[in-house]
């Protein structure tokens, strides 16, 4: 199973996730979409799979720090271009392992994704 785990290394969530996984024995790719950046492919993906309102961090510093213009009349396509701009924008962490597609982080959640014990 190819596992990816897109984010921001300093993030608590992410560290969170990250410590989670390790702890369970499972091996993951860490893509840190701060320092490498993230393609529009993968965020169209995202979107689709999960719904652009899911993917955009609105309650992020940020987003919050936007002129008004920027953060209403949201769509699908103004927020793939706003996360492309920063990637800071996108929800923390987004979990690729063979189809299955989980963003943010909690514990049971994942813990039902890999059928192990929270």
């Amino acid at each position: 199973m190819t596992i990816t785990i897109y984010g921001i290394k300093n993030c608590d969530t992410m560290k969170k996730a990250r410590t989670w996984l390790e702890s369970h024995g499972i091996a993951y790719d860490f893509h840190d979409y701060k320092a490498v950046g993230i393609d529009r492919d993968h965020l169209e993906r995202w979107t689709t799979q999960a719904g652009w309102e899911t993917v955009l961090n609105r309650a992020g510093t940020t987003f919050k720090a936007l002129p008004e213009e920027d953060r209403t009349d949201l769509t699908k396509d103004k927020a793939i271009t706003l996360m492309l701009a920063q990637p800071s924008m996108i929800k923390r962490p987004v979990l690729e392992a063979d189809g299955k597609l989980l963003i943010g982080f909690k514990p049971e959640i994942y813990a039902g994704a890999f059928e192990v014990d929270a």
